[in-house]
């Protein structure tokens, strides 16, 4: 499917919506904490008791592993004075969370379950006062959450840029990204407002500049089109090269379910707002972006593979490098950007090429959604 687009230049967002707290305060209310955001591999919690917690918008998130067996999401404060209910990123308790400040416990489906002289308050309720839930899906072997009191619908909204981007909901499950292990994460605090990281990851017309071992690997993103310009495109892999390698050399055997036209391209989704997923023969990338602060964003990646490809040991140090110099070489440039937001060259915004059209159309929807 070929997309007609204009070949007239476009005109960015200001650069004060790079830069001004207030923006960003609006952007946290209306975006990160109306939409679905992902949150953590579900691996990651692997046993009753183990927990994490993620920062949306203004609110931190407590995602627990219930003695059921499924996950549970909620608000990270304490009932009782407001406290925070776990202060480390991660870890694991054997009973309860229990408030560090006043000692009030609460189960890992969220219900009060012990304070002090609770037993002389029988008229406590424990379920009205456990704590705030968070609305919740497993998808992709992720948990997703939403702090909506009324959540978009997960179809629509998530599925929905998976889909219209690929053109087929079932081509992303082909990978079973559920079944795969992570083999190699990696953390990167960027310094850059994070609608810049997307509006990077969206568009190659700078692949030719700044990223030659992914040109050597996609030798069509020379030209400037990225792999999200058409639906359903997937870059084809340059004929000498033999896999997704930071050398081009050969990977692992391509997962069982990935279909013949999909072997040999690279396919990126960017799943909005904070989501981008990039789809190759032998493993799959899985960026989730946090943004804190109008010019800081921490971005986790996840690289992902069959599980007995990382049981293995196999030596996934070519594998890793090739996107991990891609995401050094893409945070640079959006470090780069970043000061002159505040310029007045860019008070009134840049342009966009014919090529970043759909750069446009993500401008269009941040700005619907902010009102």
């Amino acid at each position: 499917m070929t997309t007609q687009v204009s070949t007239s230049l476009i005109a960015t967002l200001p650069g004060r919506s790079y830069t001004d707290p207030e923006v960003f305060e609006r952007e946290r209310e209306r975006v990160f904490e109306a939409l679905w955001v992902c949150a953590v591999r579900a691996a990651d919690l692997g046993r009753a008791g183990a927990y994490r917690t993620v920062q949306v918008g203004r609110e931190s998130v407590l995602i627990t592993r219930a003695r059921d067996g499924g996950l549970r999401a909620f608000l990270n404060v304490c009932r009782h004075r407001g406290a925070r209910l776990c202060a480390d990123d991660a870890g694991e308790v054997r009973r309860g969370l229990q408030c560090p400040y006043h000692a009030w416990t609460y189960g890992l489906d969220g219900r009060l379950v012990a304070a002090p002289n609770l037993t002389g308050m029988p008229d406590v309720d424990r379920t009205a006062y456990g704590l705030v839930a968070v609305a919740l899906r497993e998808w992709l072997g992720y948990a997703w959450v939403c702090l909506a009191d009324e959540p978009p619908s997960f179809e629509e909204t998530v599925v929905g840029d998976v889909t219209a981007r690929l053109g087929d909901p079932a081509a992303i499950e082909r990978y079973r990204l559920h079944d795969l292990a992570i083999g190699r994460r990696v953390r990167y605090d960027v310094r850059a407002n994070w609608k810049l990281i997307v509006e990077n990851f969206m568009e190659c017309y700078h692949c030719a500049t700044i990223h030659p071992e992914l040109t050597d690997v996609l030798p069509e993103f020379t030209d400037g089109f990225a792999a999200q310009y058409y639906v359903g495109h997937g870059a084809a892999f340059g004929d000498e090269v033999r896999g997704f390698t930071v050398d081009g050399s050969a990977g692992f055997a391509r997962l069982p379910e990935v279909a013949d036209d999909q072997d040999r391209r690279y396919y990126a989704i960017t799943v909005r707002p904070t989501v981008f997923v990039n789809l190759v023969p032998d493993h799959v990338i899985l960026h989730r972006m946090f943004p804190l602060a109008v010019d800081r964003t921490v971005v986790e990646c996840d690289w992902l593979y069959a599980p007995d490809v990382v049981a293995s040991g196999a030596d996934l140090s070519k594998s890793v490098e090739l996107f991990h110099r891609v995401n050094e070489q893409d945070f640079a440039a959006c470090e780069r950007t970043q000061p002159a937001m505040s310029s007045r060259a860019y008070r009134q915004g840049g342009v966009l090429v014919p090529t970043e059209h759909h750069i446009g159309e993500f401008h269009d929807w941040v700005t619907r959604l902010l009102g």
